[in-house]
C-alpha cells in the first residue's frame, strides 16, 4: 500500500531513534559514572582521613589514570570476547544449515507460526529466506542467539569511550581542588552536581525522567562516598 508523500515526510520527521549501536553508549555511561563515583569516593575517603589538598589531588589523579586504563582494557577484552562468542555461534548455525537444511527451514516455519503468522505465510517467508543462505543464517542467529551478527560492537570504540568518559567523570570531583580550594565539602558538592547531571543526561536514551535518573545516580554516589569517608575517618583516627 502506497503512502502519501506528506504523510511519509511527517513520519520521517517524527519517528526517529537515538543511535545506541556500536558499543559506545554502555561503555560511555559506565565509564563516566564509574569515574565520578570512584573519585568522589576516593576524595571522601582520603579527605575523611585528614589528607591535605595536595594529597587529595595526587590520590584523585592516580585513581583517574589507573581507572581509565583499567576500564578501557576491560571493555576491550569483554567486547572482544563477546564478539568471538557470537562468531562461534554463527559458525555452529552455519554448519547446521549445511547439514540439516530442511530441519532448519522447518524450525523457521515453527517460529513464525508462534509469532502469529498463518501457515501459508510462514511457509512462504521461510522458503524465500531459504533461497538466500546468508540472510537465512542471519535470521537464525538473530532469533536463536538474540544478537544481530552484522551489528557487533567495536572493542576499540567501547575502549575509547570508556577511557575518555572515565577521565572526564574522574576529574570533576577534583575541580575545586585543582583551582586552589582545600574544602572537602566543596569538592564533594561539585562531585554531587556532576553525578546528578550525568545521571540526568542518561535519561535522553531511556524512558526514565531526568530528575529520577539524576537522583538515582546521586544516591549511588552518596552511598559510596559515605562508606569511604567512614573508613577514611576511622583509619585516620587510628593512625594519627
Amino acid at each position: 500500500m502506497s503512502v502519501p508523500a506528506d504523510e511519509a515526510a511527517a513520519h520521517d520527521r517524527d519517528h526517529h531513534h537515538a543511535d545506541v549501536s556500536g558499543g559506545w553508549l554502555r561503555a560511555a555511561v559506565f565509564g563516566a559514572m564509574d569515574g565520578l563515583v570512584t573519585n568522589i569516593a576516593l576524595v571522601a575517603g582520603v579527605g575523611g582521613g585528614g589528607v591535605d589538598r595536595e594529597g587529595i589531588i595526587l590520590t584523585g589523579m592516580a585513581g583517574l589514570v589507573a581507572g581509565a586504563f583499567s576500564m578501557a582494557l576491560g571493555e576491550f577484552a569483554s567486547v572482544s570476547a563477546q564478539n568471538d562468542a557470537v562468531q562461534a555461534e554463527v559458525a555452529i548455525e552455519r554448519e547446521e544449515l549445511q547439514r540439516h537444511p530442511n530441519a532448519e527451514r522447518a524450525e523457521l516455519v515453527t517460529r513464525y507460526r508462534e509469532m502469529g503468522l498463518s501457515e501459508a505465510t510462514a511457509e512462504a517467508v521461510a522458503t524465500e529466506l531459504h533461497a538466500d543462505p546468508e540472510l537465512e543464517l542471519k535470521l537464525h542467529v538473530t532469533q536463536e542467539v538474540g544478537i544481530d551478527p552484522d551489528e557487533s560492537p567495536s572493542p576499540w570504540v567501547a575502549a575509547g569511550s570508556s577511557f575518555l568518559c572515565f577521565a572526564v567523570g574522574g576529574v570533576i570531583p577534583l575541580l575545586s581542588f585543582l583551582f586552589g580550594s582545600s574544602s572537602l565539602r566543596l569538592g564533594l558538592a561539585v562531585g554531587a552536581v556532576g553525578l546528578f547531571v550525568a545521571g540526568a543526561l542518561t535519561s535522553r536514551f531511556t524512558a526514565r525522567s531526568w530528575w529520577g535518573a539524576g537522583l538515582r545516580q546521586l544516591m549511588f554516589g552518596a552511598i559510596a562516598a559515605g562508606a569511604t569517608y567512614l573508613v577514611g575517618s576511622l583509619i585516620g583516627v587510628a593512625t594519627s
